[in-house]
């Protein structure tokens, strides 16, 4: 027996030592083959687009893209750090001339944030790098038909939950990286994947290989495309091209990649009628009172700090009800990245049928790498979609108005809340009256126009209107001041 034991204890360490092996041989055919021996920076260039993760116009299709023009990349694996610098030409909403805006993207050693990191370590590149440093696995694994050696490792970076960060990368026959995928902790996708395609390789300088075309998605959507003219392995002047120009010239300002908003302070409330209070603060929510429950108008927004704040200041002014629906304006992720407090607080989401799939499925993922308040709560979304252009809460004190808002370019399924006995109502994102003896706009407004439209098709009578967010000067406007802004009596 005992030597039944020491044979498969061999076993198990040769099958190991093998398992190596094969990793490593894995690991440095692909980089003979891209060329990468004694690759210690890059410089790549082409045309790209950049998209706007959570800003989609409907929470079933694809994130609008921004042109990223000129886009140039210079990354150095050593340290490790990286720039990339884009020129769009953006159309503003309200129309009028294409504006200039000059992007960029700056990951330096400072920034140890895998939001931030991964940017580096799933390129082909990087990532040949990271799994020769970090001890990689490889795997024989079929994936659309195709035969890949899929090489593991795990990131030097820990998540906030304490595990390592783990990258994958799907190397085919021709000892190319086609695939890299990660997961980053994402408020409303919980593990959110991570993934970028590369294809259509050709070769550059010194035998360097590099993809002609990359996509990244995040949550199912493309959020990066470009389209790769040339690279250049080791530039003589890679410091320079990591260094940002002082602030006012060309490619300066703006904050880097992967920055998520800050927390907000916690809320103070406005009495506005009987049981209907705004909770103040960055973004607004509106608590409304019934007899035995309370409606909350966006409870999640910015983050779960906020909406812990928003639910703790209504539990306050409104005590001894529970707070049982919360009603979101839109799905856009700066109002709904705090839903995971709601859901852990056991209330009902309430919007159209339009973001009910969407929600449930990004709210019912595992939340591993950042725990939260919802998976520390192990409750499942309960997300409440109605049909129609209209749903109403009420009882014997007071009724509440939803209104599905037609005609807005800004996102589809968009609600405001009506309170017809009080004439107040609640809106989000379609306008910010001008300061008082502003010129009208010309054109005008589109969101003001369709905001009015849309008060004059359903007829309400408003006397009070209440922004979600915080404006300046912060009050409740009226019709007339709509009205004004748009040179109409």
């Amino acid at each position: 027996m005992r030597r039944v034991i020491v044979a498969l204890a061999l076993a198990g360490t040769l099958i190991q030592t093998v398992a190596a092996q094969d990793a490593k041989t894995v690991i440095s055919n692909a980089s003979r083959a891209m060329g990468i021996e004694g690759l210690n920076s890059i410089r790549f260039y082409g045309v790209a687009q950049n998209g706007n993760l959570g800003q989609n116009n409907n929470a079933n299709q694809p994130w609008p893209m921004t042109a990223a023009n000129d886009y140039v990349r210079a990354i150095d694996f050593t340290q490790p750090a990286s720039r990339a610098t884009w020129t769009t030409f953006a159309v503003p909403v309200t129309g009028g001339a294409a504006a200039q805006n000059q992007g960029q993207q700056n990951i330096t050693p400072q920034n140890t944030a895998w939001a931030q990191q991964l940017e580096i370590w799933v390129t082909p590149w990087g990532f040949l790098k990271g799994a020769a440093a970090n001890n990689g696995t490889a795997r024989a694994q079929t994936a659309d038909g195709k035969r890949y050696q899929v090489v593991t490792f795990n990131a030097p970076v820990k998540s906030p939950g304490g595990q390592p960060y783990r990258v994958e990368g799907y190397i085919n026959a021709q000892n190319q990286v086609e695939r890299v995928r990660t997961w980053l902790q994402d408020p409303i996708f919980g593990d959110m994947l991570v993934e970028t395609d590369y294809s259509h390789y050709r070769e550059g300088a010194n035998g360097l290989k590099f993809p002609a075309q990359i996509v990244q998605k995040r949550g199912g959507w493309p959020t990066f495309s470009a389209y790769i003219l040339g690279a250049h392995p080791n530039p003589a002047n890679i410091q320079a091209l990591l260094t940002p120009p002082p602030a006012g010239q060309r490619g300066a300002g703006g904050p880097p990649a992967g920055g998520g908003p800050q927390a907000a302070a916690g809320p103070t409330s406005e009495k506005l009628a009987e049981g209907v209070f705004r909770i103040n603060g960055a973004y607004n929510a509106l608590a409304i009172e019934f007899a035995d429950h309370i409606v909350l108008f966006e409870p999640g927004p910015q983050n779960e700090a906020r909406a812990q704040a928003i639910i703790a200041e209504t539990k306050k002014v409104i005590p001894n009800k529970p707070i049982r629906y919360g009603v979101i304006s839109h799905h856009h992720f700066d109002h709904t990245s705090g839903l995971p407090a709601v859901v852990a607080e056991g209330i009902t989401i309430v919007t159209p049928e339009v973001n009910k799939a969407f929600l449930t499925n990004a709210l019912s993922q595992p939340r591993t790498l950042a725990p939260d308040s919802l998976s520390k709560s192990g409750k499942k979304p309960v997300v409440e979609g109605f049909t129609g252009d209209k749903k109403v809460f009420q009882d014997a004190t007071r009724t509440l108005e939803l209104h599905v808002i037609k005609g807005l370019p800004h996102a589809d399924g968009l609600v405001v809340g009506y309170l017809p006995k009080e004439r107040i109502l609640v809106y989000a994102d379609m306008f910010n009256l001008p300061p008082a003896d502003t010129p009208v706009p010309n054109p005008p407004v589109v969101g003001t126009q369709v905001f009015l439209e849309n008060l004059e098709r359903l007829n309400l009578s408003v006397d009070r209107i209440m922004s979600v967010h915080n404006l300046n000067p912060d009050r409740l406007t009226s019709i007339a001041d709509i009205r004004a802004s748009l040179g109409r009596k």
